[in-house]
C-alpha cells in the first residue's frame, strides 16, 4: 500500500519547477520551493503567481484557493529546509553533472527514507540515481510517466504512483530508456517536421496548420516547438540520439542553428515564429508570414462547373461539400445504379444536417438541384475542374486522367484526391502536366477543414491559385506542399505511429500505457493504438510502405508486428480486432 506523502520539495523553479510546485499546492501537498539565489526564487514566484491569476480570471480558481496554494508554498534557497520532505522532486535543466550534482547533496540532506525524483525527459534515471547512496529511493517522475530504474525499490513506484493520483494524473510506469513513452514518440514526430520545413516542402504555417486541422492535435508542432524552446529541444533530441542512435532523433541541423543565433522560442521573442516579446504568445508578422501560398501573385482561373469521379464514401462527401458551397456538380458512376445509390447518400448527409440546425431546408433543396449523376465520361466536356476519387490504385487512376485529357477542355484543372500516391505519374500521362495538382480532402470531407493542395514539379502557379481559391470558396483551409509521399499529414502521423507499434513490440509498454502516455502527456485527442485500429491496420501498413518506398529510412519500415497483424486479417475495429479486440 502506498504510503502518505504530505510534505514535498521541488528543486529548480523555471516554468516547469514552478509549474509542478504549484500542481502539489493546489492538490494539498505542503511545498518547498527551492532555487540557487533570491532573484531564481521572485521568478519562480512570479510564474506561479501569473499562472494562478490567468486560472482566477478564467473560473477555475476561486480566491480562497488561490491564497491557499500561497498558504502552502514556501520559497527558499537553503537545502536544509527540505530535510523534512518525503518527496523531492528535481526540476533543473538537461544537465548530468547539474542534476547529479543536485542528487548528491539531497542525499546528504534529506531522511534514509525520502524519496527523490527527477523530472528529467530524456537522461539515464539510472545515471542520476548512481551520484547518491540510495538508488533504490530514486525514480523519474515525469508526470504521467513514473520512471523506474532496474534498482529502484518497487514500494517506491507505488508511493509515487499514489502521489500522481492524489494529483488527477493517471500514471504509467515505463522503464529507463531515451525519452520514455512520451518524448520518444514526440520528438520523433517534431524533428520530421523541422526537415520539413527546413527543406521548404511546406511553410511552417501549412505544417502546423495540418496537424492541428488534420489530427486535431491541440498545437502544431513548429509552434509547439516554439512554446516548449528550440534549446531545449535540441538537448533532449541530442540525449536520446546519443541513447538510442535512431536516425529519426538525430536533431535537424537547423534547430542548432537557430539555437546559436539566440533563436530559442516563444522564451526569446523569436524561433519559427516572430512574437510580440520574449514570452509572449502572440504571434506576429515577419518576413517568413506567407502572402499567395507561394503563387507568386498568379491569378485563378473561373470555376463555376465541377465533375467529380467516383462514387465512394470520399466521392459522395465531396460532391456534397462542392454542392452546398453553390457550384454545379456532375459525377460519373459505372452503372445507373452506383448513380442512384451516390444520390441517396448525398441525401441523406443533407437530410441529417437539416435536422441538426446545420443546414437549412432551401440551402439542402438548392444543394441538390445542383447535382447530376451520369454514366457518361462525355458529360465532363465543359467543367472547369475535375477531381478523380476513386481507388487508390495507381493504375486506376492514370487510366482515368488520360480519359480526362481526352475529354476535358482545354484550360480545365485536373485533381486528384490520392492520400499517398504521386500526383507526377497522374499529371505524366496528359498532354497538360502543368494543369495536374492535388487536391486531397480529408474524410469526412464535409465535416474536415483541412486540404492538401499538392503542387508537382510541373504544376503552375494559376493552377495551385485556382486549387486555393476554390477550397476557400468551400470554407476549408488549404495547405501547399510537395508532391512527396505522404504529403504533410500522413508523412508525419504514419512515422509516429510506427514507432509505437516498435515500442510495444519491444516489450517497453503496454498499449494501454502508450495511449495514455500520449493522450494525458501530450494533449492528444487518440492515443496511437486507438487511432491505428479506427484507421485501418491494412491502410495503415500500405501508408508506411509507401514512406519508406519514397523515403528510404530504415525507421520507416513498418514495425514487423504491424505487418503480422494485417497478415492474420486483424485490421482493427472494421473487422473487430487490432491491436485491442473489439465486440
Amino acid at each position: 500500500m502506498a504510503r502518505e506523502i504530505s510534505r514535498v520539495g521541488v528543486v529548480g523553479l523555471g516554468t516547469m519547477g514552478a509549474g509542478i510546485a504549484e500542481v502539489f499546492a493546489r492538490s494539498g501537498f505542503e511545498v518547498v520551493g527551492l532555487d540557487a539565489d533570491d532573484a531564481a526564487i521572485e521568478r519562480g514566484r512570479g510564474h506561479v503567481d501569473s499562472s494562478t491569476a490567468r486560472a482566477l480570471s478564467r473560473g477555475r480558481l476561486s480566491e480562497d484557493e488561490r491564497a491557499g496554494i500561497f498558504e502552502r508554498l514556501t520559497f527558499t534557497t537553503d537545502y536544509d529546509a527540505l530535510a523534512e520532505c518525503e518527496l523531492v522532486v528535481e526540476a533543473v535543466p538537461e544537465s548530468l553533472d547539474l542534476k547529479r550534482s543536485i542528487f548528491e547533496r539531497l542525499d546528504k540532506v534529506v531522511p534514509a527514507d525520502t524519496i527523490l525524483a527527477t523530472n528529467t525527459s530524456s537522461l539515464s534515471v539510472t545515471d542520476i540515481a548512481v551520484a547518491t547512496s540510495r538508488p533504490a529511493q530514486v525514480v523519474g517522475m515525469h508526470f504521467v510517466e513514473v520512471v523506474s530504474t532496474v534498482v529502484t525499490d518497487p514500494s517506491v513506484v507505488e508511493d509515487v504512483k499514489g502521489v500522481a493520483e492524489r494529483l488527477g494524473k493517471l500514471p504509467v510506469v515505463v522503464g529507463d530508456r531515451a525519452g520514455f513513452i512520451a518524448n520518444a514518440l514526440l520528438f520523433g514526430y517534431l524533428n520530421h517536421a523541422v526537415s520539413m520545413f527546413e527543406q521548404k516542402y511546406a511553410s511552417r504555417e501549412d505544417i502546423d496548420a495540418a496537424m492541428k486541422l488534420g489530427c486535431g492535435y491541440p498545437m502544431g508542432p513548429l509552434a509547439l516547438l516554439d512554446l516548449i524552446g528550440l534549446d531545449t529541444a535540441y538537448e533532449i533530441l541530442d540525449t536520446m540520439y546519443k541513447q538510442g542512435r535512431d536516425r529519426l532523433h538525430a536533431p535537424s541541423p537547423i534547430l542548432k542553428q537557430m539555437v546559436v543565433a539566440g533563436l530559442r522560442g516563444r522564451k526569446s521573442g523569436r524561433g519559427f515564429y516572430t512574437y510580440e516579446a520574449p514570452n509572449s504568445p502572440v504571434v506576429v508578422p515577419d518576413a517568413l508570414t506567407p502572402s499567395d501560398g507561394g503563387t507568386n501573385g498568379a491569378a485563378s482561373r473561373t470555376v463555376r462547373k465541377v465533375a467529380v469521379a467516383g462514387s465512394g464514401t470520399m466521392a459522395t462527401g465531396i460532391i456534397e461539400v462542392f454542392a452546398k458551397a453553390g457550384f454545379d456538380v456532375v459525377f460519373v458512376t459505372r452503372s445507373q445504379q452506383r448513380t442512384d445509390q451516390v444520390h441517396a447518400a448525398v441525401l441523406r448527409s443533407l437530410q441529417k444536417a437539416t435536422q441538426r440546425g446545420k443546414l437549412s431546408e432551401e440551402d439542402r433543396d438548392a444543394a441538390l438541384t445542383r447535382i447530376h449523376g451520369t454514366t457518361d465520361w462525355d458529360e465532363l466536356a465543359d467543367c472547369d475542374l475535375v477531381v478523380e476519387a476513386v481507388v487508390e490504385e495507381l493504375d486506376v487512376k492514370t487510366a482515368l486522367f488520360e480519359t480526362f485529357d481526352e475529354i476535358c477542355k482545354p484550360g480545365a484543372v485536373l485533381a486528384t484526391t490520392t492520400s499517398s500516391l504521386p500526383v507526377v505519374e497522374m499529371g505524366a500521362v496528359t498532354k497538360r502536366p502543368q494543369d495536374v495538382v492535388g487536391l486531397h480532402f480529408f474524410n469526412p470531407a464535409p465535416v474536415m477543414k483541412l486540404v492538401e493542395v499538392v503542387r508537382t514539379v510541373a504544376t503552375s502557379d494559376e493552377v495551385v491559385a485556382t486549387a486555393l481559391s476554390v477550397c476557400e470558396a468551400l470554407g476549408k483551409h488549404p495547405v501547399v506542399c510537395g508532391d512527396r509521399a505522404g504529403f504533410i499529414v500522413n508523412a508525419l502521423l504514419f512515422p509516429y505511429l510506427n514507432d509505437a507499434v516498435r515500442m510495444l513490440e519491444a516489450n517497453y509498454a503496454s498499449a494501454d500505457d502508450i495511449d495514455v502516455a500520449m493522450k494525458t502527456g501530450c494533449g492528444l485527442p487518440m492515443g496511437p493504438f486507438e487511432l491505428l485500429d479506427v484507421v485501418g491496420l491494412d491502410v495503415s501498413r500500405s501508408i508506411q510502405r509507401t514512406l519508406f518506398l519514397e523515403f528510404r529510412e530504415p525507421g520507416f519500415a513498418p514495425a514487423p508486428r504491424l505487418e503480422h497483424l494485417v497478415t492474420a486479417g486483424y485490421l482493427g475495429r472494421k473487422t473487430g480486432r487490432g491491436f485491442r479486440a473489439y465486440e
